[in-house]
């Protein structure tokens, strides 16, 4: 009877049991999807309880923007300048030249994260040096300094600079915390001091304040050296001058070059340099908001002029980089040595637009800090004010930073062109810019393509866990359809192209006396050139004969080392190039609208060959830091376009000064193209 009894009771909870299992299952499920699981930003993202009150919080990734449309002053109904009386105003003075989007509200910018390219005007009120054994990747925060509710409401959250002290050598990581806060009634630092363990700052009356831990902390046999921060006026004490002289970010440098655009060095290093051993480690900082200066649109000159440099495989290094294969005697810090020689050039040659045409980074281990490197690879452009644009080569994404991050770094540099390009196909930094005329019409008279060839397709991993490539990556079929899109939206102009230099009803006569007859000109695209890193298989193959002369179009040195290509090929050359014509006309001939495509990559090979109409160029290596071969002089390759853009000239320019291979490519006195049938 109690058996049977307990048997019921048995069943009967069991009957009760799983129907609440499956009903309170069902409501963890609900609440896991509709209140934990957040795949896209809720209606709390916008504003979060935290330690300034009620923030408002962007969520625009201020990192990855491309620059706003310039607005310029004139006809709203196309958006041109409407030329004025004055003959010295150009178009392209009319646009914005701000240092970051001017749609962008700095007060929004986030104060709990590491962000030193955002151009920050909020100041750092405390400082602190943790250590920790593992490193941040791994557990975050869990060595973050002390703090409690209060502070953080008072003086800001901590924030991570996330730059590793010890990263060379150390026995356990070691981390700056700051935090930044915009109240208005916290002392902000406004100086920062490296001292000795036995020195104070002067003067004594300062308020400076000690960070607890040494900044040496976790190397062996260095003596322990101090940071210290003097906190000063409240920001409702500070007038404009004392503001622009706040401390606003702090970084790590690794090296002896210069810091970021913008940031100064703490002296003396944290750790000096040791050669061939240890690269020096610096503090750097940055006051105020450091307007970054951006490049004009680019432009051809008023006579129809656009130079470009080629500089190709840089090959820089942390360290001042070690001289290869050269005569140069003696040859120390070669990557100074290059800048020092590409800067020579740049002053001599007065180019429109810089190209670094790939592998500006060596990689192999010795530019593990990437952003380091990407301070001084185009100081040589950017301290001349010069526009540059880059691409990435094989060796660019070796180590540290991805190319992604990359490309933020490169876009936040004085007078960069750099672009992200579209994200869903290959590669990073696949991107088009126009050259305009000079005249009020702003006529496109020049595209220049650039593609990112890739790094390596295949390799294997040793038993250390070091990846070795076998073979190299290349242009791949979702790049060629984006370039063919991308051709697509050219417009046709008529060419040659005639400025528009009247200014009024009683000048078109001038103007017109001019023109060219009619039966000289066409409509067609614009000439264009296209720049990525490793070449085509094409390059190594046959090239045309001059119909003139009979003689290969060859014009330079090859065959002083073995193919640089990519053993697969997804067709770039025939489904890309050849299909791209400048005409769609019955009548235009084939003429493909690329005449010529530049690479780097194999440093002893400067040659220019056309093949089947389409002209494939080499730079050439232009820096000590590369590889190379005694005898070979370093050197970089030029284009001169003019007759506002349809001819194109190249030649080489050597350490020597020598100008070598001058040769026209496109337009006037160039051999004509194959005809077809």
């Amino acid at each position: 009877m109690v058996a049977f009894s307990f048997s019921r009771v048995g069943r009967s909870m069991r009957g009760m049991l799983l129907p609440t299992a499956v009903v309170i299952g069902f409501s963890c499920l609900l609440t896991y999807f509709f209140v934990l699981y957040k795949p896209t930003f809720g209606p709390g993202i916008a504003q979060r309880l935290g330690w300034q009150a009620w923030d408002a919080v962007a969520t625009v990734d201020y990192f990855d923007k491309e620059p706003s449309t310039p607005t310029v002053t004139g006809d709203p109904e196309d958006g041109r300048p409407i030329p004025g009386n004055d003959d010295e105003t150009d178009w392209w003075e009319t646009t914005p030249n701000q240092p970051w989007d001017t749609t962008d509200d700095i007060e929004s910018y986030p104060l709990d994260v590491w962000a030193p390219l955002l151009p920050h005007e909020t100041g750092l009120s405390e400082i602190a040096i943790t250590r920790c054994m593992m490193p941040p990747s791994l557990v975050g925060d869990l060595c973050a300094p002390t703090t409690t509710v209060e502070q953080d409401a008072i003086k800001g959250n901590w924030v991570r600079v996330d730059r590793d002290l010890n990263k060379q050598a150390g026995l356990w990581t070691l981390n700056i915390y700051y935090r930044r806060t915009r109240r208005l009634d916290i002392p902000l630092i406004t100086d920062l001091r490296l001292l000795p363990a036995n020195e104070i700052p002067e003067p004594l009356s300062d308020p400076w304040v000690k960070v607890d831990h040494s900044i040496r902390d976790g190397i062996m046999r260095a003596d322990p050296m101090y940071l210290w921060y003097l906190p000063g006026k409240t920001m409702n004490e500070m007038n404009a001058e004392e503001k622009a002289s706040l401390i606003t970010e702090v970084d790590v440098l690794f090296g002896e070059d210069r810091p970021w655009y913008g940031f100064e060095k703490v002296e003396p290093p944290v750790t000096p340099e040791k050669e061939g051993q240890l690269d020096s480690v610096y503090v750097t900082y940055r006051r105020g908001v450091q307007s970054v200066p951006r490049a004009h649109p680019l432009h051809f000159s008023r006579n129809g002029k656009f130079k470009i440099l080629q500089v190709a495989d840089l090959h820089f290094s942390v360290s001042r980089g070690v001289c290869r294969e050269t005569s140069l005697d003696p040859c120390v810090n070669s990557d100074n040595l290059t800048n020092t020689l590409l800067g020579h050039v740049l002053d001599e040659e007065k180019p429109d637009l810089v190209v670094f045409s790939g592998d500006q980074l060596n990689g192999q281990g010795t530019s593990w800090d990437p952003k380091s490197v990407l301070a001084k690879f185009a100081v040589a452009a950017t301290d001349r004010k010069i526009p540059w644009a880059a691409i990435f080569g094989n060796h660019d994404e070796e180590n540290g930073d991805v190319k992604q991050e990359q490309i933020r770094m490169m876009k936040a540099l004085p007078y960069s062109m750099v672009q992200r390009g579209p994200t869903d196909i290959h590669g990073v930094g696949n991107y088009v810019l126009n050259v305009k005329s000079a005249d009020a019409s702003m006529t496109s008279l020049l595209t220049l393509y650039f593609l990112d060839s890739g790094s390596y397709s295949s390799g294997y991993l040793d038993w250390l866990g070091y990846f070795f490539p076998t073979e190299y990556d290349w242009i791949h079929e979702d790049q060629i359809n984006w370039f063919l899109q991308e051709s697509s939206k050219i417009q046709p102009i008529e060419r040659p192209f005639t400025p528009d230099t009247g200014k009024d009803f009683g000048s078109i006569w001038v103007r017109q006396a001019n023109q060219i007859t009619p039966t000289t000109r066409k409509l067609a695209k614009p000439n264009a050139m296209m720049f990525f890193h490793i070449p085509l298989q094409e390059s190594y193959g046959t090239a045309d004969r001059d119909p003139r002369t009979g003689q290969l179009l060859d014009i330079g040195l090859h065959d002083l080392e073995k193919s640089g290509a990519a053993k697969k090929s997804d067709g770039m050359f025939e489904k890309g190039l050849k299909k791209a014509l400048e005409s769609g006309h019955v009548t235009g001939g084939g003429i493909p609208e690329v005449k010529v495509v530049a690479n780097g990559h194999c440093h002893i090979t400067e040659d220019c060959k056309r093949v089947e109409d389409v002209w494939l160029c080499f730079g050439g290596g232009g820096s000590y830091s590369g590889y190379g071969q005694v005898g070979f002089d370093r050197r970089f390759r030029i284009y001169e376009i003019s007759d506002y853009g349809e001819t194109i000239r190249t030649y080489k320019r050597t350490e020597k000064d020598e100008i070598l291979n001058s040769y026209i490519l496109a337009g006037p006195g160039a051999p004509l193209f194959n005809p077809r049938s």
